[in-house]
């Protein structure tokens, strides 16, 4: 069983650490009076004072809880009068106690009783500066949780921005080609694509914006978004799949290659009527993976023409969804291939849990 940590409880601690300081008080003084032969009259002296000790810090600490949060010229000043005003009650009964068991005869007037305020206002300045000490460490591990839940949340909420960035684009494209079906009066081809955008959507909600998935559900994700987009393109689309069996179980973020998928149709099938081929690799090399989204379109130039009136949000997105899931432990590249066409290259870590 995973131990709880001993702060997380803050009463339990204070009373745990109150307990604790005043017996070690009373053990230490007790032991002095035992070797030096004081009897047992000094141990009714000490357990006097580790009762007045322990009394007098526990309405201390509940002041000092109303002071906490107030300015800080505040918090010093009264604190400081606290520990003289306590310091000249401890000092008081201190005297008192010591006429009583350990002198009787002496019979103690006036400034006599302040006679202990020194070590007694050192005592209490040192408990007060553990106190203080405690409270401003938990509060400042609090503060420090706080904001590492709110980076979180900010992550996770931007990357749900950018997940949901990409719906709306191949949305409007896949309804666009519907309207144009319709219009044309092929209704089957139309309920055929609509059948296959409810099943890509359906498969795609499963999984949360900022979730991930292993290179085996993202293929068949881009399956199912192939073959819509294939109703649209016919023979002019050929898509490949090449995933290393050691590879399909690394974890990605969810819909990472469907921009990559989507940019390669614009930009390689749709301006050429021949279309093109688009190759999506996966290969494990040791700790690490690399994807491959490349196409035998017509390269980069037209594609740069083409991205001049484009909205913009394959590739950036694709940067910055890889920059807040990994940070600076990925590499993202894009390359002319040799034989014509344009292809973007993935390595990433070799990841089979989902991150928390």
């Amino acid at each position: 069983m995973q131990q709880e940590p001993f702060f997380d409880d803050k009463n339990r601690a204070f009373w745990i650490l109150q307990s604790a300081g005043w017996a070690g008080y009373f053990l230490l003084r007790a032991l002095s009076g035992l070797a030096n032969a004081m009897g047992f009259s000094f141990l009714l002296h000490t357990a006097l004072l580790t009762a007045t000790g322990y009394s007098l810090t526990l309405l201390m600490a509940a002041a000092y809880r109303r002071l906490f949060r107030l300015k800080p010229v505040i918090t010093w000043t009264v604190s400081i009068l606290l520990v003289f005003l306590a310091s000249a009650i401890f000092s008081a009964i201190e005297t008192w106690s010591h006429a009583t068991f350990i002198r009787p005869g002496f019979r103690p007037e006036g400034f006599q009783f302040f006679g202990a305020i020194l070590l007694d206002f050192t005592l209490l300045v040192a408990w007060s500066a553990l106190y203080y000490s405690i409270n401003y460490y938990i509060l400042l591990e609090e503060q420090a949780d706080k904001l590492l839940r709110l980076e979180a949340q900010a992550s996770s909420a931007q990357l749900a921005m950018l997940r949901y960035q990409l719906n709306p684009h191949f949305l409007f494209n896949t309804l666009n080609s519907i309207s144009t079906l319709v219009l044309l009066r092929q209704t089957e081809r139309a309920n055929a694509m609509l059948s296959r955008l409810s099943s890509f959507l359906r498969y795609t909600l499963v999984n949360e914006p900022t979730g991930s998935v292993t290179i085996a559900q993202e293929v068949e994700t881009l399956k199912l978004y192939l073959e819509i987009e294939k109703m649209r393109f016919e023979d002019r689309l050929r898509p490949a799949f090449n995933i290393d069996p050691h590879a399909a179980r690394a974890r990605l973020p969810s819909l990472l290659l469907q921009p990559l998928v989507e940019n390669a149709i614009k930009y390689a099938v749709t301006p050429q009527e021949e279309g093109a081929e688009i190759s999506i690799d996966a290969h494990r090399i040791g700790d690490r993976v690399t994807i491959t989204v490349s196409d035998t379109g017509p390269g980069p130039q037209e594609q740069s023409a083409a991205s001049a009136v484009s909205t913009g949000v394959g590739l950036p997105n694709i940067r910055d969804r890889l920059a807040q899931a990994y940070g600076a432990d990925h590499r993202f590249e894009t390359q002319t291939n040799t034989s014509g066409g344009f292809s973007v290259i993935i390595d990433i870590p070799y990841l089979t849990e989902e991150p928390k």
